[in-house]
């Protein structure tokens, strides 16, 4: 029997690639952070939602919509705001997941693997094989070229990101570099020596970042 586990919905972005507000747009029927709500208020092993917004938009969220909701105000910048709802959450739940509430299409399986994985390996993210070649050099362009890098070692990560709470806690408090410099929830864990295990993601869990991101969303939920 697998724990219950609180989810943490980091919404609290501006968009700025978008171009107005991604979470509010209309996937067929449903606004995208309700698709996102919904992949886990139908699950009985979510003990708790805690909603991360700005302040402008706490008064747009779905917070009454299902007792397990709460909202907390979001920090300058993702780690941030993850830290904060980790405050939010009740202290006797365990695990903890972090999901993009951009993310509207993730899969129930998606869920429930890398749930057990976390609980199996102390912590588990799902991710995708990267496809393209990968230059590194010193931006910006034109700019020229250090090394390629071998790209059959590089993973693109997605989320459901899952972890047990206090570990987290715990990497936040010793994090080495400034939470601004954190572009991934499981990084924190990475700087302070902790395993973290990759599943196998899904395509169709894609990232709503710009409209053509969210015309493919609207295509593969059709």
């Amino acid at each position: 029997m697998t724990p219950r586990f609180a989810v943490i919905l980091p919404a609290a972005g501006q968009s700025a690639r978008f171009g107005r507000d991604k979470l509010q747009e209309q996937l067929n029927g449903r606004t995208v952070l309700q698709r996102s709500l919904d992949a886990f208020t139908h699950r009985k092993d979510v003990a708790q939602i805690v909603l991360a917004t700005s302040t402008a938009a706490q008064s747009e969220a779905p917070g009454g919509i299902d007792a397990r909701i709460a909202q907390c105000t979001g920090g300058n910048c993702r780690a941030q705001t993850v830290l904060n709802a980790l405050s939010a959450v009740d202290v006797s739940i365990e695990w903890i997941a972090v999901h993009d509430a951009a993310r509207p299409l993730i899969s129930q399986q998606l869920i429930d693997r890398t749930l057990e994985a976390a609980i199996e390996h102390g912590a588990a993210v799902p991710a995708m094989p990267v496809h393209l070649t990968i230059k590194q050099a010193t931006g910006p362009l034109p700019a020229r070229v250090q090394r390629t890098i071998p790209r059959h070692e590089l993973w693109s990560m997605q989320t459901p990101q899952i972890a047990r709470r206090a570990a987290l806690l715990d990497a936040f408090e010793r994090c080495p570099i400034p939470l601004e410099q954190v572009t991934d929830d499981m990084q924190v864990l990475e700087l302070a020596g902790q395993e973290v295990w990759l599943v196998h993601g899904e395509e169709q869990n894609l990232k709503i970042t710009t409209p053509l991101d969210l015309k493919l969303a609207r295509l593969l939920s059709s």
